[in-house]
């Protein structure tokens, strides 16, 4: 595939981690993968097969400093449903990462934390995203430690509750974000996709919307 192709493709997933994704704080270390070189982004291109997915998934978790790898299908068309079909196909042919999908089809709902993600998931391109599972337990158990170190003196009622889960905190702190800054955040989604069409329409990427 030609350079040029590629190059606009990840320009626009940048605009999209730059702009949404980091200046919304939607994700706490999306900006330190990204600056630090974790960031591994592979494209897949028509409609891939799911070989071509497994081995796009492969190839970016054997990366040695990858930290966060994203697969972007451009050309992908079809409802979030198909992408969502293909990271329930590729979850056992990719043991070791956990595999969310986002698609540039969300409408807002801000009715709970939950029902709010599909909507942060908003990204230009339909994309997979992988997160070594290694780092998400280390997330998690360094949370464990952390509130077995306090139970003591939650017991003796010097200490607050134990935390949430991780992904429920970043989740209700999404969730008071988008509430305040919906409309902003819109407006920044709508230019993204404005730029997307015009560039893929440019250099010839047979984009679906």
């Amino acid at each position: 595939m030609e350079p040029t192709k590629a190059a606009e493709v990840r320009r626009i997933l940048d605009r999209y981690l730059v702009e949404i994704v980091e200046e919304y704080d939607l994700c706490p270390w999306a900006r330190s993968a990204r600056t630090s070189g974790e960031l591994a982004v592979g494209i897949v291109w028509g409609v891939p097969t799911i070989d071509e997915w497994a081995a796009s998934a492969r190839a970016l978790l054997a990366q040695p400093r990858m930290r966060v790898a994203m697969i972007v299908a451009p050309e992908l068309p079809g409802p979030p449903s198909v992408i969502r079909e293909v990271r329930d196909t590729l979850i056992p042919l990719a043991p070791s990462a956990g595999i969310a999908h986002f698609h540039p089809e969300a409408n807002l709902d801000l009715a709970s934390p939950a029902r709010l993600v599909p909507f942060v998931r908003r990204s230009p391109d339909p994309l997979l995203q992988l997160v070594p599972l290694a780092l998400l337990a280390d997330v998690r158990e360094s949370q464990v430690v952390a509130d077995l170190a306090l139970q003591a003196q939650i017991l003796g009622g010097t200490a607050a509750p134990p935390r949430e889960d991780v992904a429920e905190i970043i989740a209700r702190a999404n969730h008071t974000t988008v509430t305040a800054r919906h409309a902003s955040l819109i407006a920044v989604l709508d230019d993204i996709a404005a730029d997307r069409r015009a560039a893929y329409a440019r250099v010839g990427i047979s984009a679906s919307r």
